[in-house]
């Protein structure tokens, strides 16, 4: 019933052009991206099936636990370094992009990147304050676009987090992509304040109703300038969100996504399965979205990105560090270690403040990864959609 009921939904809420984008774009040439990066491991190669560009760090907001250092002239990649990192891509049959920032629709050439790549499709992450009826067209007019809108619970919760009045106006911006049947999903931040609010089936229609077709739940990390680190969850919370999860996508006509549990219930880190690395605003390859420390830059080897990231050690020996500690969050389980191996490394701090000095003030703290606790996906369509798209890796929910 749940999936007549989402299946329904896709096709009477989302437009059928951008639907079949979509699936041209997104889910087959995704399964041939994956193929591809299986044939590349087989022969011992390092690229990833897709690829995560911040390209800015310019942001309107202030959330507490961002990573992102946005004070002072904002870093920006530039257009001509990305599309030839795209185009390289290409040759390795990736075609999925993040988009990410900072805030993404403060790059003023986000319109013409998307629009010079009409093949390949892009997932934006934004915090929603800038999607106005002018922008929305233009998502809906170029097609090979899935705004993912980051919402931390309710009202109260959300602009806690975010800053005043941010919720409001991201869910202005949600019935603006439901008035023009976008395919489009919401991003939720797990914390100690909004566990209870968020994995709920009332917070799960909520965005049902604005027309969302996937939701997509992360966990909090204490990382920034502000970490935060009373917003963790435990792991008696992290095992309780596993349930919830479980229970929810038997009943919610929606796509719910996690990027932790594999089909078995297995945790899994992409970045040490080298799925998706990181490119941020100065140009810097990471490990992961969060981790702002880097030995490889997008312009090194004349822009050969496949060539930067295949032949670097720094990459492959960070992947080696997380799989011998852990299935889970490195950066939540060993913070001190990690700062250690960054220093061995003598990796480059791109963060803008001093990263490896509040890895040290960390504390060790929960993950996904629980030994001994692992709850398999029990609904056949969500053990399915993960080993078909990430063979049991779990990266796409």
């Amino acid at each position: 019933m749940m999936l007549l009921k989402f299946f329904w939904r896709g096709m009477t809420e989302v437009s059928w052009r951008l639907s079949f984008k979509a699936l041209r774009l997104w889910v087959v040439k995704g399964l041939f991206a994956l193929r591809s990066y299986r044939h590349r491991i087989q022969k011992g190669e390092l690229f990833p099936p897709f690829l995560f560009f911040a390209l800015t760090n310019a942001c309107n907001l202030r959330c507490r636990g961002c990573w992102v250092e946005s004070q002072g002239t904002p870093d920006s990649l530039k257009l001509n370094d990305i599309e030839k990192a795209m185009e390289v891509a290409a040759k390795q049959k990736v075609f999925f992009h993040t988009l990410l920032g900072g805030e993404p629709f403060l790059y003023p050439q986000l319109w013409e990147l998307i629009a010079k790549h009409p093949e390949c499709y892009f997932q934006i992450i934004t915090n929603g304050q800038f999607l106005d009826a002018q922008n929305v067209r233009t998502i809906r007019r170029l097609g090979n676009i899935s705004p993912l809108i980051s919402i931390d619970g309710f009202a109260h919760s959300n602009d806690s987090r975010r800053g005043s009045g941010s919720f409001r106006q991201a869910v202005e911006g949600c019935r603006e992509l439901q008035k023009q049947r976008i395919l489009y999903g919401v991003a939720t931040v797990v914390t100690q304040e909004n566990f209870e609010e968020v994995l709920t089936e009332e917070y799960v229609q909520n965005f049902i109703d604005l027309g969302a077709m996937y939701l997509w739940f992360y966990v909090f990390r204490p990382v920034g300038k502000n970490p935060s680190p009373e917003l963790c969850l435990s792991s008696e919370e992290l095992l309780e969100l596993r349930c919830r999860l479980l229970e929810l996508r038997r009943k919610m006509p929606i796509i719910l996504i996690d990027t932790y549990w594999n089909a078995a219930g297995e945790a899994v880190c992409p970045a040490a399965k080298g799925l998706g690395f990181h490119i941020g605003a100065k140009g810097s390859i990471d490990p992961c979205p969060p981790l702002s420390v880097c030995r490889e830059f997008l312009t090194d080897h004349d822009g050969d990105l496949f060539k930067t990231i295949n032949e670097s050690a720094f990459l492959r020996e960070f992947q080696k560090f997380v799989n011998d500690r852990t299935k889970g969050c490195v950066i939540l389980e060993h913070p001190k270690e990690l700062a250690r191996f960054f220093e061995v490394w003598n990796a480059y701090d791109v963060s803008g403040r001093f990263f490896c000095e509040e890895l040290k003030a960390s504390e060790s703290r929960s993950s996904h990864h629980l030994p001994g606790k692992e709850i398999p996906e029990d609904f056949w369509f969500y053990r399915l959609l993960k080993k078909m798209l990430f063979f049991g890796m779990g990266a796409y929910g």
